[in-house]
């Protein structure tokens, strides 16, 4: 009875327009009243707990390092670097467009600051260069959620937390299932260019082009190779590597490129702090509701109930994959891996799959909310920097809809995609 009021509040504060972290906090304070489960000092207690860790310290600056980057021009010379490698092929700004949303993932950490970044500069150009607005919105809008597959990534970070799973295995346990979905994107967006029948200008390939935007994107391409080469190398801990990368994006964007001025740093630290705020807050309120669920035994019960309807695990996968895509059409991503992860980790566990695993599909899941409305982050993103309706880009959006859907099936079902690399290089 306890659960079922703890959700009934909480889904009745979101509908109203509550903000999901004071929905969290006040049903589990609604329901501690209430029943008298425990007492408020319980809550207390849940929110130093959750607070005072360390290694949620890497989420605020990894957020701040994708601020000074994108503030200190580091991703433009991305895509003119990128573009100088591609921009001669067919659908070569599509290319760019993805290419250059990946390695940028591999600084920000985060799916719409990967849109925004990327978007800013590259849907205005796709569009002077007589792609449509609609395939180049869409095309970024997609691309953007490989931001949280490639590593450093806020929702591993936070399932590494709430699972007590190695944060860096998460990390490269996200690259090879973040790398297909950019072949994927990139096959589609071709298919799409073809029957189209565009005819955008493409830049011409020249040697020395590649070479003179190389050394103008040489600081911005160091980025992401100092923060996982230090990680993985054993010289820092994630947490520290974002540190690094904080200080390593100030110095670029303040004395190498010089687009990062000191009256813009006021603007990057308040961004970030509302950025980190909300997230944070998320956290807090969320370890009461968790840990609330758990005296309940939620989790148990909805094993019990999944192990009853079927003891499959393919069926029982393909149930939670629903539910997730589900869930990431109406709650934001940490939001969910927070409440959601105490519940479903013991679920798969008792079905033999690997926690390390479970934390890729539960990520892949939710960040394909990021491109379902109502939520779909990057949707209005991409709407606000090109003007359209999200309606408009939700349509241009489907074929790689598809692709999304292929590529979770194959991550679900093929574990080495994901285990193998973590196996190969840090062992089990």
């Amino acid at each position: 009875m306890e659960a079922i009021v703890l959700f009934g509040l909480l889904f009745l504060l979101i509908s109203i327009g509550v903000p999901i972290a004071f929905s969290l906090g006040i049903s589990s304070i609604a329901v501690i009243f209430l029943f008298q489960t425990t007492t408020l000092m319980f809550q207390a207690k849940s929110i130093v707990s959750a607070i005072n860790s360390y290694p949620l310290l890497a989420i605020p600056l990894f957020i701040l390092a994708g601020e000074l980057m994108y503030s200190g021009g580091l991703s433009k010379r991305i895509i003119d670097f990128f573009e100088s490698l591609v921009g001669h092929f067919k659908a070569g700004l599509a290319y760019v467009n993805v290419l250059a949303s990946t390695f940028f993932a591999a600084i920000s950490g985060s799916s719409p600051a990967t849109v925004a970044a990327i978007g800013t500069n590259l849907i205005p150009e796709m569009t002077k260069r007589e792609y449509t607005k609609e395939y180049g919105t869409s095309l970024t809008a997609s691309a953007g959620i490989i931001g949280v597959m490639i590593p450093p990534s806020i929702p591993f970070i936070m399932y590494g937390i709430s699972a007590e799973v190695s944060i860096s295995r998460l990390f490269i346990a996200g690259i090879v299932p973040g790398l297909l979905f950019a072949l994927g994107f990139m096959v589609v967006a071709n298919i799409l260019y073809r029957r189209a029948g565009f005819q955008a200008e493409r830049t011409t390939f020249v040697a020395s082009n590649v070479w003179k935007t190389f050394k103008k994107a040489i600081w911005a391409l160091l980025a992401p190779i100092i923060i996982l080469g230090g990680i993985y190398g054993g010289f820092f801990s994630p947490t520290e590597a974002a540190a690094v990368g904080v200080l390593y994006a100030l110095l670029v964007g303040l004395f190498i490129y010089k687009d990062l001025k000191i009256r813009n740093l006021f603007t990057v630290f308040s961004q970030t702090a509302l950025t980190s705020a909300t997230i944070l807050s998320l956290v807090v309120f969320a370890s009461t509701f968790g840990r609330l669920l758990t005296l309940e035994q939620v989790p148990a019960k909805l094993a019990a109930f999944l192990t009853g309807f079927s003891d499959n695990p393919i069926i029982i996968l393909l149930l939670i994959n629903i539910f997730l895509l589900f869930v990431g059409m109406f709650m934001e991503t940490v939001a969910s891996i927070i409440i959601l992860t105490p519940i479903l980790l013991p679920v798969v566990v008792a079905l033999g799959v690997d926690p390390l695993l479970f934390g890729v599909i539960m990520t892949v899941n939710l960040a394909i909310g990021f491109c379902t409305p109502p939520l779909g982050v990057n949707l209005f993103v991409a709407s606000g920097i090109s003007g359209l309706s999200i309606e408009k880009i939700a349509r241009g959006l489907v074929p790689y809809f598809v692709v999304m859907i292929v590529l979770l099936l194959v991550i679900t079902y093929v574990p080495p995609v994901s285990t193998f690399l973590p196996g190969f290089l840090v062992g089990q």
